[in-house]
């Protein structure tokens, strides 16, 4: 019989590993989800509060914030199922640069409010 647990392709491979893997797998997962919100959060009240701000830097402050938050939101599942499906087959852990590529995003939207600030 088929493992009930969704996704069907990962759980139907492998063995399945110590729970406290998985369990600090999922940990990780809300994690990059909790991530995932407040960069979004973040992004929609930078624009919704109407700041005295540049109005285009403020803008695109707002895009790169939600932007991150979505990218944070896919790593948080991609990363999920690739950590889980490693453990299965006793493989290494995967490497991600989601983590850099959010930073990095978050960084240039500082910079950008650090700007319309100084314009402003």
């Amino acid at each position: 019989m088929p493992d009930p647990r969704f996704p069907r392709r990962l759980f139907d491979s492998g063995e399945d590993p110590d729970a406290r893997f998985s369990l600090a797998n999922e940990r990780t997962f809300l994690a990059w989800i909790r991530t995932a919100l407040a960069l979004v959060a973040g992004g929609v009240a930078l624009e919704v509060l109407g700041l005295a701000l540049h109005s285009g830097l403020r803008l695109a402050a707002s895009f790169l914030l939600i932007g991150a938050g979505i990218l944070a939101s896919v790593q948080a599942w991609a990363g999920w199922f690739a950590t889980e499906r490693a453990l299965r087959h006793e493989q290494p852990l995967p490497r991600s640069l989601s983590g850099a590529i959010v930073a990095g995003l978050v960084c240039v939207s500082g910079l950008c409010i650090l700007l319309s600030l100084v314009l402003a």
